[in-house]
């Protein structure tokens, strides 16, 4: 397959041959089109001159200038270009020469292991670096010092167990880090200490055993985390300190067994929290009462028989998926449900494990009929005594 620049090239090339053929001789006035008498020469192949070409027919100098030029480089910048893109499968270095007009880099999908230093030096305006799905291993601490305006970073599915303490000392204007699908098995503070600007940061797909108490005290502007698919077996208490700003939390496909009591308190902006494909057994009494903002909550393939919801607030009816947990559908469980209303997904995966009576019933359909053996007693409800 030709590189796009190469391809271009030949494109040149094509024309400029066509354009070089004599031309044909005008119809006659007769109204009927003439025959050619013009013979038809053989096409040579384009970028190998024959020795026999016939006398008078020169070849323009650009095409003379392309054909010296050989194959093109892939990925060859373009003057005052404001975006640079390559996905160039075989690129191996960073490309040099980019103009200081550049405000976005994109190299994705390519051969590239190493950056330089001073890989991005000269590119003062550089506000977004996409390097996804490359073979970075590990980066130099001072690479992103030369664009203090960068807004947009994304290391997406590449192959970094870690990153320079000062990585991003330099970049305080960050919005959006993704370093989604690497091999990192440890957050550490210092890399956050200087991104009070940042919006969304996406570390899923990682080997992250656990986390920092306080890790992501200094993102005060943080509205999106995402830690899924992660060996997440526990968080801290006080592990989403300073995340007041944070309205989307992303714990799905960990190996959480249990959360502390107050996990969620430092985050009462939540409006989307996916808990999904853990090992939770038991929620803490209470845990979502501080998540008054709540609207999707997901606990989906748990091994949970009891349920805590956040307060019924008044405003959109809160999505709720609890499919493929073994419910207990008693009275505890049942009258939260009729309480909060919220709308539950997955309702044929929503089954009661107990009592007998509803095994294998949908709870949504047990919760509608209600059960005429329990009795109001504050947010819970008990069976009636004999």
């Amino acid at each position: 397959m030709l590189a796009p620049c190469e391809l271009t090239a030949k494109v040149v090339i094509s024309q400029l041959a066509r354009e070089a053929e004599p031309p044909i001789p005008p119809p006659r006035g007769d109204g009927h089109q003439a025959a050619r008498t013009v013979p038809k020469e053989p096409r040579q192949p384009v970028g190998k001159p024959s020795a026999t070409m016939p006398p008078g027919r020169i070849l323009p100098p650009l095409l003379l200038a392309l054909l010296a030029l050989g194959p093109a480089a892939p990925c060859s910048p373009r003057p005052n270009a404001t975006r640079f893109v390559c996905t160039e499968p075989t690129l191996s270095t960073f490309p040099t020469g980019l103009p200081p007009t550049t405000v976005a880099i994109s190299v994705e999908f390519t051969a590239l292991a190493t950056l330089l230093p001073t890989a991005l030096a000269g590119l003062p305006r550089l506000r977004e670096l996409h390097l996804s799905s490359n073979r970075l291993a590990a980066l130099p601490e001072a690479v992103l010092r030369p664009v203090p305006t960068l807004r947009v970073l994304d290391l997406t599915e590449n192959l970094l167990a870690d990153l320079p303490a000062g990585l991003f000392s330099g970049t305080t204007h960050l919005q959006h880090l993704v370093l989604r699908g690497n091999r990192l098995r440890a957050l550490r503070p210092a890399w956050f200490r200087h991104l009070p600007r940042l919006q969304w940061l996406d570390v899923a797909a990682n080997a992250l055993a656990e986390l920092p108490p306080e890790v992501f005290l200094p993102l005060r502007s943080l509205r999106s985390l995402d830690l899924s698919r992660n060996r997440l077996a526990s968080l801290p208490p006080g592990a989403l300190a300073g995340l007041r700003a944070l309205q989307r939390l992303n714990l799905e496909g960990n190996g959480l067994g249990t959360l502390p009591p107050a996990a969620f308190a430092p985050a009462p902006a939540l409006h989307f929290l996916f808990l999904q494909d853990n090992a939770l057994q038991v929620l803490p009494d209470g845990i979502f009462v501080p998540l008054r903002h709540l609207r999707v909550l997901d606990l989906a393939h748990n091994r949970l028989r009891a349920l805590e919801l956040p307060p019924w607030p008044p405003g959109p009816v809160l999505d709720l998926d609890i499919s493929g947990n073994p419910w207990a559908c008693e009275c505890p469980l049942l009258t939260l449900l009729q309480r909060v209303a919220p709308r539950l997904s997955a309702t044929r995966d929503t089954l009661c494990a107990a009592p007998p009576r509803h095994q294998g019933q949908e709870v949504a359909a047990v919760s509608r009929a209600g059960d005429t053996s329990c009795e109001p007693k504050g947010d819970r409800q008990r069976p009636l005594d004999p």
